[in-house]
């Protein structure tokens, strides 16, 4: 299967595999760290856009549990369909976050394990959904790769397409849309080999600094 191919794909994947990837998912928290720490950065209680939120386990989970109120999308009905059977007082899309024009900022914005799946293209024409969606101040985290380039990993013996740019170009994006990198740890081995950013939008308070 061609790169081209595969990355047209991850939505009708997970689609197909929803209630597989729900239990495969299960409610085992490796993010715990960084899920605190991108709480540390936003203020108390605000309200959450989780961009590939899948079926809400367990990251959602744990957000919604701290207090915060989410807003998730995820291209896959089923796996918003179980969102909204585990947590209906909180806001459900079924849609690809690539198109998000909700018209309200967030003081979090978050794509946990859904950022990579994107091509290289497609993350950079993310930044102004990030931008327009984040408030003053608002943290920004999401997954990526080590290094620039495409990979073809597998689920369910399926072909499961992952990109990322160079760590040089996020930071440039993150300049470029008001963002400054608050910590940046590629392959963190405390956190099941996952590259993470957490960034923060600008405000004239400044920004936090985790370490």
């Amino acid at each position: 299967m061609s790169w081209d191919s595969s990355s047209k794909n991850i939505g009708a994947l997970y689609e197909r595999h929803a209630m597989a990837f729900d239990r495969d998912r299960g409610p085992r928290l490796v993010e715990r760290k960084w899920l605190d720490n991108f709480r540390a950065v936003m203020a108390s209680g605000a309200a959450v856009l989780d961009l590939g939120c899948g079926s809400g386990e367990p990251v959602a989970r744990y957000l919604i549990e701290a207090g915060h109120a989410v807003t998730g999308i995820d291209s896959s009905p089923t796996l918003i369909g179980i969102c909204r059977s585990r947590f209906p007082t909180h806001d459900w899309i079924a849609g690809d976050m690539r198109d998000l024009h909700l018209g309200r900022k967030f003081g979090g914005v978050i794509a946990w394990n859904s950022f990579f799946h994107m091509t290289p293209d497609d993350q950079r024409a993310m930044w102004p959904v990030f931008r327009d969606h984040a408030a003053p101040g608002a943290a920004l985290m999401f997954t990526s790769g080590p290094a620039a380039g495409e990979a073809i990993g597998d689920y369910r013996g399926e072909a499961l397409y992952h990109a990322s740019l160079d760590p040089a170009d996020y930071r440039a994006l993150a300049d470029t849309h008001g963002f400054n990198v608050v910590s940046y740890v590629p392959e963190d081995q405390e956190c099941g080999g996952l590259t993470v950013w957490l960034m923060q939008k600008r405000s004239n308070r400044g920004w936090a600094t985790v370490t």
